[in-house]
């Protein structure tokens, strides 16, 4: 099959390196080098990742990523109590 493809210059440059030091036609080398480049495409045939949920144990009606509201609201009633006690101890 025929058919245009630009090439970068720095690449142009080195499948005709390649070329001139294995003695093998240009158009051999760029198919060479493609087909061993898409070899990984063959590689992602395997089976897809699959995350396995486990349950995490928390009873209905809890949110977990309101857990972080509750450690943002503890932060701040302990830096209220810090600034309390420093507040009392300058007077």
């Amino acid at each position: 099959m025929r058919t245009t493809v630009t090439l970068d210059d720095d690449v142009a440059q080195i499948l005709k390196d390649v070329s001139h030091q294995s003695h093998k036609p240009f158009k051999n080398v760029l198919n060479d080098t493609l087909r061993q480049g898409l070899k990984q495409y063959d590689s992602a045939k395997e089976a897809p990742f699959v995350v396995r949920a486990k349950p995490m144990g928390l009873r209905a009606g809890i949110d977990p990523a309101g857990f972080q509201k509750l450690v943002d609201d503890l932060a701040a009633e302990s830096f209220l109590e810090t600034t309390k006690d420093l507040t009392e101890r300058q007077r």
